[in-house]
C-alpha cells in the first residue's frame, strides 16, 4: 500500500504487521508508540481491544487543536 503518513516526507509502502502476540500463555498486542497492551484471555478479545485503542488514539488526535502558522 502507498500511502504516505503525516510525519513521512513521501509517500512510502507501509506493511502491516500482526499486532496481537501471545506471551506466556496471555495475549498482547503492540502500538506504533511501541507499547505492549495487555494481558488479555484470548487472541478475539486482544484483537477487539486493538481496534478500541486505534479509535481512541484517532479520537484524541481529532479532539487536538491544531497549529496554524501564518
Amino acid at each position: 500500500m502507498l500511502a504516505m503518513r503525516e510525519q513521512d516526507p513521501s509517500p512510502t509502502v507501509h506493511f502491516r504487521s500482526n499486532r496481537v502476540s501471545l506471551v506466556n500463555g496471555q495475549f498482547f498486542f503492540s502500538t506504533r508508540e511501541n507499547t505492549l497492551e495487555g494481558p488479555f484471555s484470548t487472541r478475539t478479545d486482544a484483537e477487539r481491544e486493538t481496534e478500541a485503542y486505534i479509535s481512541r488514539m484517532q479520537r484524541a488526535k481529532l479532539a487536538q487543536p491544531s497549529s496554524l502558522n501564518g
